[in-house]
């Protein structure tokens, strides 16, 4: 059996946000699993990057600016590492695994080419992209059948999207030119080009230190948690209940990021916000992560 201090080690500084298991949990195959934080993988054109089962902090701290009430912090686990996508599904992706879109066409206005993210998607339709492509990294062995491709839980995505930092967004306190799509400001962000005002191409941005792009920012992304209004903690948290119902009746699954149209406190790593899965939109799209089942 390793050792503990072989198993565990802190990512950044003592005040990490994530104790980190480069080892196995328990349970979790040798196959499966990469050997550190950020290591790579392509299935089925797919880039992944792994994401280590380790601990983290959910959520804000009261002093963060633009910190919002359903972001009280609470303790995670993930006692089993996980392959997240490192970027968000592109419209190219889900042309050949899914095929036609299912209802509005991408257009110029809000990003259009086989680079862009996909949106114009609703929960169900993320879901059956992921079935898709199970099915299919499964029939040519890319993957085994203890294995499936799905929507991250809110959990994961916020402890993918932090990467093992406790500031705001994992580029500090704010993210800036470069970092990520957002609605620039330019009295804090400075002289240089203005925003795009639409998706930009996948992968365009900086990557998080685990080689992660454009979890702020670009699109926000639809994760498979129903909406609750204070955070999941515990170990492994999935969330399949719905929450409290909307003032309509009607009940929301989680999205989270930002997108292009959004200012740089909407892509804090904390930030979550709510979203009726029957609904599409021009700033929803989504990213695959890879789990043992």
């Amino acid at each position: 059996m390793p050792r503990r201090r072989d198993v565990l080690r802190v990512i950044g500084s003592a005040s990490a946000a994530a104790l980190v298991a480069p080892g196995l949990a328990a349970g979790q195959s040798s196959a499966f699993a990469g050997a550190q934080a950020g290591e790579a993988r392509v299935i089925e054109d797919v880039r992944l990057r792994w994401c280590p089962p380790g601990r983290f902090t959910m959520g804000s701290p009261s002093t963060e600016s633009g910190r919002r009430a359903d972001e009280a912090q609470v303790d995670v686990t993930l006692t089993r590492g996980f392959w997240m996508a490192a970027v968000e599904t592109t419209q190219g992706q889900w042309q050949r695994i899914a095929g036609a879109f299912p209802d509005r066409l991408p257009t110029g206005a809000f990003g259009l080419g086989e680079a862009f993210p996909a949106y114009w998607i609703n929960h169900a339709e993320a879901e059956g992209f992921c079935r898709a492509l199970t099915g299919r990294a499964r029939r040519v062995s890319a993957i085994p059948a203890s294995v499936e491709f799905r929507l991250p839980t809110e959990a994961q995505w916020e402890y993918a999207c932090r990467a093992g930092t406790t500031t705001a967004t994992a580029f500090g306190d704010r993210v800036r030119r470069g970092d990520a799509n957002f609605k620039i400001d330019p009295q804090l962000d400075g002289d240089g080009p203005p925003s795009p005002g639409r998706a930009t191409p996948a992968g365009a941005f900086r990557a998080n230190p685990w080689g992660l792009h454009d979890m702020p920012g670009n699109v926000f992304e639809w994760c498979r948690d129903w909406y609750h209004a204070t955070l999941p903690g515990g170990v492994d948290p999935d969330v399949q209940v719905k929450g409290e119902p909307n003032r309509d009746g009607s009940y929301s699954r989680v999205r989270r990021g930002g997108a292009w149209n959004d200012d740089a406190h909407w892509c804090r790593s904390a930030l979550r916000l709510r979203y009726e899965p029957e609904r599409r939109s021009d700033h929803i799209g989504f990213r695959v992560v890879l789990v043992e089942i």
